[in-house]
């Protein structure tokens, strides 16, 4: 990892670890149908209203901030995106899962229904557009499925299988269903746990939450 020289208009396009493994399956569902806009890198406390220079330098230490080259991981990129809301929006979308983390024990499972607070002039609402949802190892998880959103898309992220070791599965849904694996093998001889991540984001409202992910061993 590094930094790109921010004097110029840099374009930094790679593929993330997901996009290599599609592309690798070579059956045609490595497809780039959409794009994002975000903002991780940052820091709008930088924006200095006081300049003594003037209002043309308010954003002078934001835009000589030094940007990171863009990087593989596709849990670890591009959290803050950007999305359009109506005028007058005082109060930004958040989205509610019901967990704050999860624990469960092998072979259980469990069904998450994401919720939208202050979105659209609703105190809660579901999108319409359902959410998306990312597991960052799947290999912890036997099933990881999304229902309740019927476009080709969706359909075809749900379908998807994995291939490989320690890699993110996403789906679409507006509920998301997942069953702990029952594989012993994952845990070692000495762990009791395995632990990922999973990330929801709203697809109408950018929302986003990542929520911690245990599974306990169980003991035959």
């Amino acid at each position: 990892m590094g930094y790109l020289n921010n004097s110029v208009v840099t374009v930094d396009a790679i593929l993330t670890k997901k996009g290599r493994e599609l592309l690798a399956r070579g059956d045609g569902s490595f497809k780039i149908t959409q794009f994002a806009l975000s903002d991780d890198e940052i820091d709008y406390t930088l924006y200095n209203t006081t300049h003594p220079s003037g209002s043309a330098f308010y954003g002078e230490a934001i835009e000589n901030m030094p940007l990171l080259e863009a990087f593989p991981d596709e849990n670890q990129i591009m959290k803050y995106k950007l999305s359009t809301l109506p005028r007058g929006t005082s109060k930004l979308p958040l989205l509610e899962a019901g967990y704050s983390s999860i624990r469960i024990k092998q072979g259980a499972s469990l069904a998450i229904t994401p919720q939208t607070l202050n979105y659209l002039g609703a105190t809660s609402t579901f999108e319409a557009g359902g959410y998306t949802a990312t597991i960052a190892d799947v290999r912890v998880l036997s099933n990881f499925t999304g229902v309740g959103v019927n476009t080709e898309e969706a359909e075809r992220l749900n379908s998807t299988t994995t291939i490989g070791t320690n890699v993110s599965k996403t789906v679409i849904g507006t509920s998301i269903n997942l069953t702990a694996t029952t594989i012993n093998t994952l845990f070692g001889t000495t762990r009791t746990q395995l632990q990922t991540t999973i990330s929801l984001i709203g697809r109408d409202s950018g929302a986003r939450v990542s929520i911690p992910v245990t599974i306990i061993k169980v003991n035959n």
